[in-house]
């Protein structure tokens, strides 16, 4: 015959068990609802974008890809290629000066990272106007200028308009493109491409094994989430340029 204490314990499994089941089907109910709303796959792809993972080599056809040649002016009229990012991990993005919706966000995002590793001479910073006609080297230097542009391998660069596009869209795979409808009468992405000091296109990868390939550039870190519930990635950022640094 069981025992005062026996009975007692009995009770007290029988207890947690209940609660237990309880919140399994709460659980149980709470993902299905989100898996219908399609919340649980919004999570999870924020999740993804916040865990530190390794760095991969972006590719296409096979082929890791390589920031192609290129050569402008930069904000102080002297000529710069790619081969003057050699040895360097460099941050690319596309830009104008006039600008009225995300390059000023973008442009800030660059000069927290800027800020962040002053003490390292091998990072360097590629901003290409997708504007020149208006942006001459004289007005991005007054654009250095307005951001307190300081590291001195942040090259602003200016020049053919339609080698800059072809540079986007063929070494980048990223949108830039004249458009009357568009803010400031420019479309271009918001997204920024890291390159290590071999001139490879590098990303960490997600959950699935695959490339994120580019950097969301148009939301702080003190802002978090916009308001279609995009995550930032600016700490992202400063963590795998970090690894690249010490590669």
């Amino acid at each position: 015959m069981p025992t005062g204490a026996n009975k007692k314990q009995k009770y007290t499994y029988v207890w947690v068990s209940s609660i237990i089941l309880i919140f399994g089907i709460f659980a149980v109910y709470e993902i299905t609802k989100r898996l219908k709303q399609g919340i649980v796959v919004d999570n999870d792809r924020l999740a993804a974008t916040t865990t530190i993972t390794p760095l991969s080599y972006v590719t296409s056809n096979g082929q890791k890809r390589k920031v192609p040649q290129f050569s402008f002016l930069n904000q102080d009229s002297v000529l710069v290629t790619n081969e003057d990012y050699k040895g360097k991990v460099y941050v690319v993005d596309f830009f104008f000066t006039t600008c009225p919706t995300i390059c000023p966000i973008m442009t800030s995002n660059l000069v927290e990272l800027q800020n962040t590793f002053e003490e390292y001479d091998d990072l360097a910073f590629a901003s290409f106007t997708i504007n020149p006609r208006y942006d001459t080297p004289a007005i991005l230097k007054k654009y250095t200028e307005r951001y307190d542009i300081t590291n001195e391998n942040w090259h602003l660069m200016t020049g053919d308009q339609e080698t800059i596009y072809r540079l986007a869209e063929e070494g980048f795979y990223v949108l830039a493109n004249e458009d009357e409808e568009a803010p400031g009468g420019f479309e271009h992405s918001g997204m920024f491409a890291l390159v290590d000091k071999e001139g490879y296109i590098r990303s960490r990868l997600d959950r699935f094994g695959n490339p994120l390939i580019y950097y969301r550039g148009t939301i702080t870190e003190p802002q978090g989430i916009n308001a279609d519930g995009e995550a930032q990635q600016i700490t992202m950022l400063k963590e795998d340029i970090k690894k690249l640094l010490a590669e």
